[in-house]
C-alpha cells in the first residue's frame, strides 16, 4: 500500500471510530508504531486534529476541528449519505431542504456512476408519499443535482419536459432557482423559446443537457421565487377565477389576500382583487373578514354562493334581534 493510500485509510478509520488503541490501529494498517506516528503527523499537517494519548492505554482519536475537513467514506456510506440527503430534500424539513439539495449536488458530482445507480435503485424502492398517502413519482438524483448545479453556476440547460398528459417537449432555459412546494420540487426558469418565465416540476424533467453557457441573471416576477411557484400552482389547479371590486383601501386588502391574488388600487379608496380559488366558500370567508362592501364581477357562481351563506346566517339569527 502506498503512503498516500495508507494515510487515507488511516483517516477513514479515525472518522469511523471514536478512539483507537495505538497497537490495534497499527495492526489494522499493517504498519509499525513508528510508521503510524509519521502518518498521524501527515494528517496533522493537512489540518486534521488528531489527538494522541501515551501510556499503556494510549491511542489516537480525531477531535472536532474548527472547520469540516474532507471526509473519506466507503461505498455503502456514500450511498447512505445520498439517500439521507434525498429524504431531507423530499421531506421539506424546515430550513434545511434547500441546503440538502446543495450538499447532494456536491456529493453526486464525485460519486461513481455505479453508486449513483445503486442510490437511484434504492430510492425507487422507497416511494415518497404526501400526507394523504398518495405516492409521487421520484425525482432522479441526476436530474436533481444537475439542475441544482446549473442554478448555482448560472448556466443554461436543455431538457425534455413531460406535461401532465404525458406529451413531451424540448426546452432550453436559464435556470433561476429550485423551490420546494408541498411534496414536489419546482424549477423556476426563464424559457428562451417562449421569452417568458416558466415553472417546471422536476419529476417531469428528462434528458438534461448542460450547455456550459453562462447567462446574466434576470429579475424574477415579483422578486420572490416561492411566491411565483405558489401562484402558478394555484392557477393551474384552481376551478375559479374570481374578480371583485372592494370598497376598501388596497393596502388593507393586500394584508389579507396578497398571497392569493393580485390587488390593484382604484379611485376613491377602492381596489380590484383578482384571485384563483378551488372553492368559493373560502372567498366568502375572505370577504367576511374584510367587512367591506364589494361588487362581484366574476364568476356568476360566486353570487349564488354568497346568497346561500347570507340565507344560512339570516336563518340563524333570532327574529327579535334582526335590525329593522
Amino acid at each position: 500500500m502506498s503512503t498516500s493510500a495508507r494515510v487515507l485509510a488511516l483517516l477513514s478509520l479515525l472518522q469511523n471510530h471514536r478512539f483507537w488503541p495505538g497497537g490495534e490501529l497499527a495492526d489494522r494498517l499493517e504498519v509499525s508504531p513508528r510508521t503510524l506516528r509519521r502518518d498521524v503527523e501527515q494528517l496533522r499537517d493537512l489540518g486534521y486534529p488528531v489527538q494522541a494519548s501515551r501510556g499503556v492505554g494510549g491511542g489516537y482519536q480525531l477531535a472536532p476541528g474548527g472547520s469540516l475537513p474532507p471526509l473519506v467514506v466507503d461505498d455503502e456510506e456514500a450511498v447512505a449519505v445520498v439517500l439521507g440527503l434525498r429524504r431531507i430534500a423530499d421531506g421539506g424539513v424546515g430550513g434545511v431542504a434547500e441546503a440538502a439539495v446543495r450538499a447532494l449536488a456536491k456529493v453526486v458530482a464525485v460519486l461513481p456512476v455505479r453508486l449513483r445507480r445503486t442510490a437511484n435503485d434504492l430510492q425507487a424502492a422507497l416511494p415518497r408519499t404526501d400526507s394523504g398517502g398518495r405516492v409521487h413519482r421520484q425525482v432522479d438524483i441526476g436530474v436533481l443535482t444537475s439542475v441544482a448545479a446549473a442554478c448555482r453556476d448560472r448556466e443554461t440547460l436543455a431538457f425534455g419536459y413531460r406535461n401532465r398528459d404525458g406529451g413531451e417537449s424540448s426546452r432550453r432555459v436559464e435556470p433561476h432557482t429550485l423551490v420546494p412546494h408541498g411534496s414536489q420540487w419546482y424549477l423556476v426558469a426563464y424559457d428562451l423559446a417562449a421569452a417568458d418565465w416558466r415553472t417546471f416540476r422536476l419529476d417531469r424533467i428528462v434528458d438534461i443537457t448542460p450547455s456550459r453557457r453562462p447567462f446574466r441573471p434576470r429579475e424574477i416576477p415579483g422578486g420572490d421565487a416561492a411566491a411565483y411557484v405558489a401562484s402558478g400552482i394555484v392557477r393551474t389547479v384552481a376551478r375559479y377565477r374570481v374578480e371583485l371590486t372592494i370598497d376598501a383601501p388596497a393596502d388593507r386588502v393586500r394584508a389579507e389576500a396578497d398571497q392569493w391574488g393580485e390587488v390593484t388600487e382604484l379611485e376613491d379608496g377602492r381596489c380590484r382583487l383578482v384571485m384563483y380559488a378551488e372553492t368559493l366558500d373560502w372567498v366568502a370567508f375572505l370577504l367576511g373578514s374584510l367587512g367591506a362592501p364589494f361588487e362581484v364581477h366574476d364568476p356568476p357562481e360566486l353570487v349564488d354562493s354568497l346568497a346561500g351563506w347570507a340565507k344560512l346566517f339570516g336563518n340563524s339569527t333570532p327574529e327579535g334581534s334582526r335590525p329593522a
